[in-house]
């Protein structure tokens, strides 16, 4: 009987060892600029297609029918970044030769009064699954990428100042050079962290 209550009691200590290292690893991958690194997709590759409606009925389609498309991974969290809300509405105001886009991660009864109470109204509030955050690879937000006609991805980053918005921009307006090679066979990326 005490082998017995022994050997449950030290299988369930190695169960809470592994959780316990299991989530470590997690969050070291999340932390610091190497596991944001990982996130998205890298330019030139190929982005996710689909087709989302938005609450008003509008279909909004990826790979877009105007030449670049900002798609803004988010929820109504964004309004802790009241920076990029500001850099937001002034690029989407600016920027009639891009198609910009919120996608949630999925549905949300408060994300889209948020957004609009921001000043955000004339951007389409788009319903995503986690699945297809999962297919861009998106994990932290807010998250930025835009996409060209072509499907491709031209630039990409987490952002979190109005800067980077507009340097983001530049960056998808270069032309994709060959993406550089990465251990585990990934290719570069053009933009990393919040610096890009």
């Amino acid at each position: 009987m005490l082998s017995a209550s022994l050997f449950v009691a030290v299988a369930a200590g190695l169960c809470i060892a592994t959780v316990l290292a299991i989530v470590g690893i997690i969050n070291v991958e999340m932390e610091g600029p190497q596991g944001i690194e990982r996130n998205g997709l890298a330019p030139g590759s190929r982005a996710p297609g689909w087709t989302l409606a938005d609450s008003a009925e509008g279909v909004h389609r990826s790979p877009p029918d105007k030449p670049l498309q900002l798609i803004v991974f988010t929820s109504h969290s964004l309004k802790s970044f009241p920076s990029v809300v500001d850099g937001l509405r002034e690029f989407a105001a600016q920027a009639a030769e891009v198609d910009v886009v919120v996608l949630l991660r999925g549905p949300s009864a408060i994300a889209e009064p948020v957004l609009r109470a921001l000043g955000l109204d004339y951007i389409p509030v788009l319903t995503g699954s986690p699945a297809l955050y999962g297919r861009y690879n998106v994990r932290a937000t807010p998250w930025m990428m835009f996409v060209d006609a072509q499907g491709r991805v031209r630039a990409s980053s987490l952002v979190n100042h109005d800067w980077q918005i507009s340097k983001l921009h530049q960056l998808a307006r270069l032309p994709l050079g060959a993406p550089e090679a990465r251990p585990g066979g990934r290719s570069g990326r053009r933009t990393s962290r919040a610096g890009v």
